[in-house]
């Protein structure tokens, strides 16, 4: 085992093959593994990444190495700006050769998608263990596009096929993900589901948040009324058609100031810019125009019931915006509810915390404030910290 200092961790840190499935998009997997290289360089850990590219390249930064290779053209596309290639393994050789060069201990991986593959047929090959993280609700996901696909279908048929389509998801997850040593999941519900299912060990890995970054601070505008705000990608997945109706009610209150800013792109955009009044459909942002954005907005909406875990709702507290979510998967282990913001039973509980938030702005200055005071616990050195000095820590002993 060619383990090098412990960089900061407290213990003796693996050298460290990740390969994940989604690095330089718009998303939380591909926010969460530029961050975990940016640690590695930070700390001089041994990491190399594999991850998806334009061409094939390799790079070193200080002690991290990174090897793109480019998806085929007969990619699958999962959304506008992530595939799946079913052809992945004709890099089999070079990726191979690059892997025994650098001489990992361990093998982690981000789903069961191509690079997922990929990086457990190494693992086995090698015979070193695989960490697995629990990024994305892959069967929920599923069902829910096709139940969307299906809307012809009557609805006893549709709820039926869809149900039975996120059981074989369910199932062919859990079997991937029993071949790690240890699996990863972002929150306790997804924990324990991921424990019983696998029967691995299994350990927390909540996301962090750059404070320096999003911050109350960058807020630059001074016209009057509120920002209601979204973040993410526009898919059907995420429950953007809740904000037709809460429109509506926000129409119904008399006129009172206020407009949508959604950042993102994807298929719901046409649905959104046709059906919502006061929407200002933005595209994607990155770096100071991203955090200025966030920082503008006075309530974040976040109606998604699939996302496992929620970073943007972090970016949005650290950025002094209390957030209206649902009650489902990962959003409401991050909101303190009527703390740091609020928490909804159902689409129309959505929309009257956010008429709520509306109506009362000391309520709203005070949740934002203690939305921030929240963030500035979240670091993503913790969540480093807490992967090397537990789950690769397991994952060795197996």
């Amino acid at each position: 085992m060619g383990c090098a200092a412990d960089g900061g961790t407290g213990v003796s840190a693996p050298r460290v093959a990740y390969l994940p499935d989604t690095f330089h998009e718009v998303n939380g997997v591909a926010r969460t593994g530029r961050h975990f290289a940016a640690y590695a360089r930070a700390k001089h850990l041994p990491f190399l990444c594999v991850c998806p590219g334009r061409g094939l390249k390799q790079w070193r930064f200080g002690t991290v190495r990174h090897l793109e290779i480019p998806r085929s053209q007969v990619s699958v596309p999962i959304e506008r700006d992530l595939r799946m290639d079913p052809a992945i393994l004709r890099h089999w050789s070079f990726v191979r050769s690059a892997f025994r060069a650098f001489r990992p201990d361990i093998v982690h991986v981000t789903s069961m998608g191509d690079f997922g593959v990929l990086g457990w047929l190494l693992a086995w090959e090698s015979g070193l263990p695989m960490v697995a993280s629990w990024h994305t609700n892959v069967h929920e996901y599923g069902a829910w596009r096709l139940r969307q696909a299906a809307a012809l279908l009557p609805i006893g048929a549709r709820t039926k096929l869809a149900a039975g389509f996120e059981s074989v998801l369910l199932g062919a997850s859990l079997w991937f993900y029993r071949r790690g040593a240890v699996a990863l999941a972002p929150n306790p519900a997804l924990l324990d589901l991921v424990r019983q299912g696998t029967g691995r060990p299994t350990f927390l890995m909540e996301r962090g948040v750059d404070t320096a970054h999003f911050d109350p601070m960058r807020r630059n505008r001074s016209d009057g009324g509120l920002v209601f705000g979204y973040v993410g990608r526009l898919s059907p997945e995420k429950n953007l058609r809740v904000l037709g109706s809460l429109e509506r009610a926000l129409q119904a209150t008399g006129g009172l100031g206020y407009r949508i800013e959604i950042v993102g792109h994807g298929s719901e955009s046409g649905w959104l810019s046709a059906n919502l009044r006061r929407c200002n459909l933005r595209g994607v942002l990155k770096g100071r125009r991203l955090a200025q954005a966030y920082a503008n907005m006075d309530v974040f909406l976040f109606p998604s019931r699939t996302d496992t875990y929620g970073n943007v709702v972090w970016e949005s507290a650290a950025s002094g915006a209390p957030a209206v979510v649902m009650n489902a998967c990962g959003p409401p282990h991050i909101v303190r509810h009527g703390v740091t913001g609020l928490v909804s039973q159902s689409g129309g509980d959505f929309g009257d915390n956010a008429l709520r938030l509306l109506r009362d702005p000391d309520c709203r200055l005070a949740m934002g404030r203690a939305a921030r005071k929240a963030a500035l616990a979240q670091s993503w050195e913790a969540v480093f910290d807490g992967l090397y000095s537990q789950a690769y820590r397991a994952a060795l002993k197996s």
